[in-house]
């Protein structure tokens, strides 16, 4: 088979490369299943030079999407039993030890997950960086693995044939996807850091407030009963019947 880097320069590692020259469509495969293990490695890249390596006749299109989606659920599954083996009592007591994270907040999340969790392993196959992650909280919750594998395959079938099949469409421009998937991501990434800094803040000032009411702060005077008038005379009215004599 032809090196496909050298009518595909620059945009992915040599590495990925060989893999797809050595073993064609299930070196794609095994590219993008490495790709949910070890986020560095894109898929935004691997999948369109897939498709451009079957644009050139180099694999089967068919193929190329059938084994980078098998690859995309094996890789999800490792992490999914990774979540499993850490469990939700495992990471409720991590909570616990970890400054401003409570552990009333991994319940809120699980209880989400439990009513959310479907659509978020379908969508989230379509999000970068998420597309890896989502796989954990559903082995944490324990999601019942016949319909993890079933949306999961659902949604990386749907992100890579769009990938794959841009790549063959655009031959050798098969690098113009990237700038608007790198965009994908950084905004991502972006509205990932706004969420985390407004959760940080958010939690430093109800701190501040629950040291404020701590013990010790001041509280106003309460009316009560005039110790000089008797039992059950309120010192108020008291006076007004001195007063009114």
């Amino acid at each position: 088979m032809a090196v496909i880097a050298a009518e595909a320069t620059g945009g992915a590692p040599q590495w990925i490369s060989d893999l797809m020259d050595t073993l064609g469509a299930p070196g794609a495969g095994l590219a993008v299943a490495l790709e949910n293990l070890f986020p560095p490695i894109p898929s935004e890249v691997i999948l369109p030079l897939a498709g451009f390596a079957a644009g050139q006749g180099r694999m089967n299109l068919f193929a190329a999407i059938g084994w980078t989606t098998l690859g995309s659920v094996l890789g999800a599954l490792a992490l999914y039993f990774v979540g499993a083996a850490l469990g939700h009592d495992r990471v409720r007591a991590i909570a616990a030890r970890l400054p401003l994270i409570k552990v009333t907040d991994i319940d809120r999340t699980a209880a989400w997950f439990a009513r959310h969790g479907t659509k978020a392993v379908f969508l989230g196959r379509m999000i970068p960086i998420f597309r890896s992650l989502i796989s954990i909280p559903a082995g944490v919750e324990r999601m019942p693995l016949p319909r993890f594998l079933l949306y999961t395959a659902l949604g990386s079938l749907i992100w890579n044939t769009a990938f794959v099949l841009a790549g063959y469409l655009l031959g050798e421009n098969w690098q113009a996807v990237e700038p608007y998937t790198g965009m994908a991501q950084r905004l991502v990434i972006v509205v990932c850091a706004l969420a985390g800094g407004y959760f940080v803040v958010s939690r430093l000032m109800r701190a501040r407030g629950h040291r404020a009411a701590a013990p010790g702060a001041y509280t106003p005077p309460v009316a009560g009963p005039d110790p000089r008038a008797g039992r059950g005379t309120v010192y108020g009215a008291s006076r007004r019947a001195e007063q009114d004599r």
